[in-house]
């Protein structure tokens, strides 16, 4: 039997089975679009709480910049404490509304996924069988993902402030400052992906196998362990993906900005607008993929070809190897060949 690779199936998986793809945009894009709706209102509602006197408007339209500065500290004196309690309910609100839809929607993706692989009587099981899915597991999982974002983000600021401690004003040293916040940011981001990738993958096992939280851990880790070429080639040649449809965007967004001189601002802004909208698609059906061949590690077996180069099987370890069970034929010495046959 050949061995299916499992980079070539997620590839494979995006380009025969868009729809997976355009479900996965459905969700993330609903709730972004959703939290930028709910962040552009708390903004206005926030504005309006902000008093504004005659005399602020009087130098507002002096259009000095002075002057601006000097009524954009009066309206803005004394607001902090209602910008951080609106940050706060805002951050509350968002957490739960993403732990929620992101468990739905990854439930349901990788479900579908899981059914595109097995068999027809496998995947009628799967999904009969609606308490496999055990959404508290994969809550679990996405609250994990929550604070794991939530300690980055107090990562990154703690760089900033000891990037900016290390540079005192008795003896300025700007350039150290933002070498030594910016190494400290570049390693709080990779220990986040790395977690935030352990605990991705974890999900597959909870919709797969019905496994609990810390269980599909422990089976993530045995599968980086029994099949790392897989799991190293799926996630280079994804990440590889991704990497060039970012640098196609980037430099396909620089000829609208080429023409801001004679094009009008709108259509400027539309044209980057739109290819951003396009980069951030293809991003999430390279995610898809990438998941779809994480699925395919989990639900396609091994070739038996690649099995028996491996040595005999752990349950046949310090017995000796029958040759006739790997398809070769022994001859037995007391039985009679054509030349001992008398004429």
């Amino acid at each position: 039997m050949q061995q299916r690779s499992p980079t070539l199936e997620g590839f494979r998986t995006i380009f025969r089975r868009p729809s997976f793809g355009f479900a996965e945009i459905a969700w993330r894009w609903s709730f972004g679009a959703a939290t930028g709706v709910l962040l552009a209102f708390s903004f206005f509602e926030y504005l309006d709480t902000l008093p504004v006197s005659n005399g602020d408007l009087v130098l507002l339209r002096t259009r000095q910049p002075i002057l601006i500065s000097r009524a954009m500290l009066d309206i803005f004196h004394g607001s902090s404490f209602r910008l951080c309690e609106a940050v706060a309910v805002l951050a509350l609100a968002l957490g739960i509304a993403w732990v929620v839809i992101a468990s739905l929607g990854r439930a349901a993706t990788v479900s579908a996924l899981v059914t595109h692989f097995r068999d027809s009587d496998a995947a009628a099981s799967l999904q009969h069988d609606g308490q496999r899915w055990r959404l508290p597991s994969v809550f679990a999982l996405n609250v994990f993902r929550l604070g794991a974002a939530l300690a980055a983000i107090v990562g990154c600021l703690a760089a900033v402030l000891l990037g900016a401690a290390s540079s005192r004003p008795s003896q300025p040293s700007p350039g150290s400052a933002f070498l030594i916040a910016l190494t400290v940011i570049m390693l709080v981001w990779v220990a986040w992906s790395i977690v935030n990738w352990f605990l991705s993958l974890a999900a597959i096992f909870v919709v797969a196998h019905g496994q609990d939280t810390f269980s599909s851990m422990a089976a993530v880790v045995d599968l980086c362990q029994t099949r790392p070429g897989s799991v190293f080639a799926a996630a280079t040649w994804f990440g590889l993906a991704h990497i060039t449809a970012f640098v196609v965007a980037s430099s396909a967004i620089g000829f609208p900005l080429g023409f801001a001189a004679v094009l009008p601002s709108a259509a400027v802004l539309g044209g980057v607008l739109l290819l951003t909208l396009l980069y951030l698609a293809i991003a999430d059906f390279i995610y898809i993929g990438r998941l779809a061949a994480y699925v395919a590690m989990v639900e396609l077996p091994e070739s038996p070809a690649v099995l028996s180069g491996l040595g005999p099987a752990p349950e046949n370890a310090g017995r000796p190897t029958d040759r006739t069970s790997l398809g070769e034929t022994r001859v037995d010495p007391s039985e009679l060949i054509l030349s001992d046959v008398p004429l």
